[in-house]
């Protein structure tokens, strides 16, 4: 009897989940978990397209190590029960330094796709980013979300579409523009030339095999509405109606000549906000500001573009001293954890942007997952600022880390 009641005081048998998504997302506990998950429910090329980099992906992988380069030097004894996490972005309050960067596709890992990304972000009170190659529309989001939300440009050779693209978005309640200004060409991406990845995917025999062994993504794929790029529905660009490579699809539609004369252009259609995304040297951040852009995001473009471009925490303390007080500068890239963000905060950026992080929790659980990711990554900034002795983000400064 003593050893049954001994048995029964250690043994607790957990209750039985029947919810399918909330049982994939209890066993997710950092990014890579979400990452994980997704690889398992989404085809290869589809995962290989949210997951890949440029040619050998050096850059891709050293984003996310160099935040590992960094140590804190924690303070004791610093009364941390009261804990603030809220910071403002361009004058506009956040819930936390951190913005859902904007990425293409976005329906490939889920039907609600950029619906869901936005739902989940208003609700975190995070600003979210809806791209120009986007597969929900500006009007589409801004029926669901009243949440803070940027638009991202990419200035095609049709500037009369960019301009209406820029009004639209306006109109809809948009608050800041990011222009990117590192796809002059589109990077080689070897796993999606190894796959024969287009957008939206191909049916072919091996599409055809892909989807039978991830079939909740297939049913989903195939009930809801073909993937287009939503924005340019029935515009005179390719819209994605018929699957095309993304490498000739840059090259047809996206202005090789774009240049620093193009800042004035785009100020005299949007007065709000412009942050430019792709900074990678100092100089350009000086050339930037010194031309009256507000946000200089330093980024390489999630490592898709550029292999060995610089990693973006390492950029962000030089950028800053040069600066000065001048510029809001966005750390784009590489932030898998809460403790990224103080670590960039602390040498000097004013937010973080993530991509992938999202991408993989919407593949995981669609907008609960993306929800659950946000609040793991605030989670783990609270407790990080808790025990490194600072209470807001305000305190946060340079002395809190050292490079190894």
């Amino acid at each position: 009897m003593g050893m049954l009641r001994t048995f029964r005081s250690v043994v607790q048998f957990d209750s039985i989940t029947l919810d399918r998504v909330e049982r994939r997302l209890k066993k997710a506990a950092c990014i890579d978990d979400y990452r994980r998950i997704a690889k398992r429910r989404l085809p290869f090329g589809v995962f290989d397209y949210i997951d890949g980099g440029a040619e050998d992906e050096r850059t891709l992988a050293r984003n996310v190590t160099t935040f590992a380069d960094l140590e804190f030097k924690p303070r004791v004894l610093r009364d941390v029960s009261n804990i603030d996490t809220s910071t403002t972005i361009f004058g506009r309050p956040a819930a936390m330094p951190l913005i859902l960067a904007p990425t293409g596709f976005t329906r490939i890992a889920h039907s609600q796709g950029e619906l869901a990304v936005a739902r989940a972000a208003a609700q975190a009170g995070l600003p979210w980013s809806l791209s120009t190659m986007g597969t929900r529309s500006i009007e589409e989001v801004a029926a669901v979300s009243d949440g803070e939300k940027w638009f991202q440009v990419y200035t095609w050779k049709d500037r009369g579409l960019v301009e209406d693209l820029i009004k639209r978005a306006k109109a809809s309640g948009f608050t800041a523009i990011w222009l990117t200004v590192d796809t002059a060409v589109l990077g080689r991406r070897e796993r999606d030339v190894r796959r024969g990845m287009t957008l939206p995917p191909k049916v072919g025999l091996g599409t055809l095999v892909d989807g039978a062994i991830h079939p909740s993504w297939t049913i989903d794929f195939l009930r809801n509405d073909p993937i287009t790029f939503a924005n340019v529905v029935g515009k005179n660009v390719e819209d994605g109606s018929t699957a095309v490579s993304l490498a000739e699809h840059v090259a047809r539609q996206f202005d090789q000549a774009l240049s620093w004369d193009d800042i004035d252009w785009l100020r005299s259609i949007w007065d709000g906000p412009i942050v430019l995304k792709g900074i990678q040297t100092v100089a350009d951040a000086k050339q930037a500001v010194a031309m009256g852009v507000e946000g200089i995001g330093l980024s390489n473009h999630g490592g898709r573009q550029l292999d060995d471009a610089p990693a973006p925490i390492s950029l962000v303390e030089p950028v800053r001293q040069e600066l000065g007080d001048s510029g809001t500068i966005i750390c784009d890239g590489g932030a898998r954890r809460g403790s990224d963000i103080v670590k960039a905060i602390a040498l000097g950026a004013d937010a973080v942007s993530i991509g992938r992080p999202y991408f993989y929790a919407l593949g995981a659980g669609g907008e609960r997952g993306v929800a659950h990711m946000l609040n793991f990554m605030r989670e783990g900034l609270e407790r990080t600022m808790a025990l490194s002795g600072v209470r807001s983000v305000q305190e946060i400064e340079r002395k809190l880390v050292r490079w190894k």
